[in-house]
């Protein structure tokens, strides 16, 4: 079955005349009536009653023609999604992303994308808080968690494992962590921008996810601040891959319970809900998308 098949299918009956739906596709009469045709013999059914004045769907006919609107309508968004991909674009976006992200890939790449298109201006704030898209007059937001306001858009971009590490000397003088709940006899550093809590640590189990709860004497919401006191030996961190990915490859830091972490959050571009977001900020999110891709495996 040929999806412009159902697409014209949906347009005779929402025209109510082959004729009408021949004239808008710029076909003859005889074409779109063999291939309402060809629809009806694949499918097995009849799918409209003909008669010289009128057009009437059949049980099977009603059936289909809602599925057939919504083929119509994603073809139309996915055409919709990328016009202007190749025109010049100009105007201003206001948007806010989370410190790690902004300084590990989207403060080059916004940059970036400014360049490319010297009509545009972009304010990027560096934030962790999730900010009111309407009432601070943000087009758009990179933010990493789950996300349940209705009237958002989101788009997903990939997700972010989070790891338990430490220094080398970390580990030489109070020993390695053998397991999750061994982490509370260890000076654990907090995160404190984590939703979740900074002293609720979340691990696979056989039975799901479950939380230890650690303790330890220096917490912060500066993930810059808990990676420098990491490297420093001054305790155990649960923090995303990609805020230590070079310290991890260069031995700085040690991956102390590899694969039992059971943080992985999703990062996605967010911005208020609207049929089609502008161009400007749909190419923008693509760039951004592209640029995040490029380094997955900090992830």
């Amino acid at each position: 079955m040929r999806a412009d098949d159902l697409i014209l299918f949906s347009q005779v009956v929402e025209l109510g005349s082959f004729s009408k739906a021949a004239e808008q596709n710029d076909l003859t009469n005889s074409v779109v009536s063999k291939r309402v045709a060809r629809l009806e013999e694949e499918l097995g059914v009849q799918l409209l009653y003909r008669t010289t004045r009128r057009l009437t769907l059949t049980e099977a006919g009603k059936a289909l023609l809602q599925g057939a609107k919504n083929v119509k309508q994603a073809t139309q968004e996915a055409v919709d999604s990328v016009v202007g991909f190749g025109e010049n674009i100009t105007g201003h976006i206001k948007m806010s992303v989370p410190t790690i992200s902004g300084d590990l890939v989207l403060a080059d790449a916004v940059a970036e994308f400014c360049c490319q298109h010297p009509g545009l201006s972009v304010d990027m704030s560096m934030d962790n808080r999730f900010v009111d898209l309407v009432e601070g007059g943000y087009d758009l937001v990179i933010r990493t968690g789950y996300l349940e306001d209705s009237s958002l858009i989101a788009r997903h971009i990939l997700d972010s494992q989070w790891i338990v590490c430490a220094s080398p000397s970390y580990i030489a003088k109070y020993g390695r962590p053998t397991s999750p709940e061994s982490l509370v006899e260890h000076n654990c550093l907090r995160y404190a921008y984590q939703s979740t809590g900074a002293s609720e640590w979340e691990f696979k189990g056989k039975n799901g996810n479950y939380i230890v709860k650690v303790e330890g004497n220096y917490s912060t919401d500066n993930a810059a601040g808990l990676r420098k006191a990491t490297l420093g030996g001054h305790g155990i961190a649960y923090v995303p891959t990609c805020l230590v990915y070079h310290d991890l490859r260069k031995g700085d830091l040690v991956d102390l319970l590899p694969d039992q972490v059971g943080k992985n959050l999703g990062i996605y571009a967010v911005y208020p809900f609207t049929r089609q977001p502008p161009t400007k900020v749909k190419m923008l999110i693509e760039h951004i998308r592209n640029r995040y891709l490029e380094i997955a495996h900090y992830f």
